[in-house]
């Protein structure tokens, strides 16, 4: 007759402290967009002794569910994810970029059956393979309806491309009504600037978290992260704990948010 396994009492610490952690937060305090800048996943194969960061991008992108589970569970309403730079497309090797596409693309089809979760690609598509294009296009169609979770998905992304392509946009915009440069001087603001970006029409981030210990942006969110809050967790990506999101949380909430003051 197989014993009954008994919880070990470091794992019952664990779920003692997280338990703790989850009572002390309050729905006021919470963000409303969390942006997560998912580092590590290379170091954590390697340290593992895996031959290809096929591997670590794996695990990441498993743990990247988790975490949108985390965070649907708690109430959290915008969740970006930044999986591919634009800047990846030119620096990483062929092989380690062909196993991330297949991957990402595998995980915009996984989370667009999951929940009632809206799965949105930002980014450009410039460069990106057709089949991922097919695959996050898919996604997005799939669950144009779904008033759950806002996943944004940055895939092919670039803060200053972004940016460029919001201003290319109404200088566009602008033209096809028959503006003149004179009348888009006077009705050039940063509303508006935000409203041609990627994320138009959705909040800025309140909190931006990045994993490995890497304190810097890398090129992400750059006009939206303007009065966000950052917070860097040692943690490689895969590695990432429930307990370390809702250290970050508590972090958060305990800040006094001046917004540019």
């Amino acid at each position: 007759m197989q014993k009954p396994q008994v919880p070990s009492a470091r794992g019952l610490l664990y779920r003692l402290y997280q338990r703790r952690l989850k009572r002390g937060l309050t729905t006021e305090h919470l963000p409303r967009h969390v942006a997560m800048i998912i580092d590590g996943n290379r170091r954590w194969a390697r340290q593992l002794g895996f031959q290809t960061a096929a591997h670590g991008h794996r695990a990441g992108a498993a743990k990247m569910r988790e975490f949108l589970e985390w965070c649907d569970d708690l109430g959290i309403s915008v969740v970006t994810l930044y999986l591919l730079s634009s800047d990846n497309l030119t620096q990483r090797p062929s092989d380690e970029l062909a196993d991330l596409i297949e991957i990402i693309a595998d995980l915009a089809e996984e989370l667009s059956h999951y929940r009632n979760w809206r799965v949105q690609q930002v980014g450009s598509k410039a460069g990106l393979p057709l089949p991922l294009v097919a695959a996050l296009d898919a996604a997005d169609a799939r669950t144009s309806g779904h008033s759950g979770l806002h996943v944004n998905l940055a895939v092919g992304y670039g803060g200053r491309t972004e940016i460029t392509d919001a201003m290319r946009s109404i200088v566009a915009t602008h033209h096809a009504h028959g503006g003149t440069l004179e009348d888009l001087a006077e009705t050039l603001t940063p509303e508006l600037i935000g409203q041609h970006l990627y994320t138009g029409g959705q909040p800025d981030p309140d909190l931006v978290i990045r994993t490995s210990g890497e304190q810097r942006l890398s090129d992400f969110m750059l006009w939206q992260s303007a009065h966000s809050e950052f917070y860097f967790v040692e943690a490689l990506g895969p590695d990432l704990r429930q307990i370390d999101f809702l250290r970050a949380l508590r972090d958060f909430s305990r800040r006094q948010r001046r917004f540019g003051g």
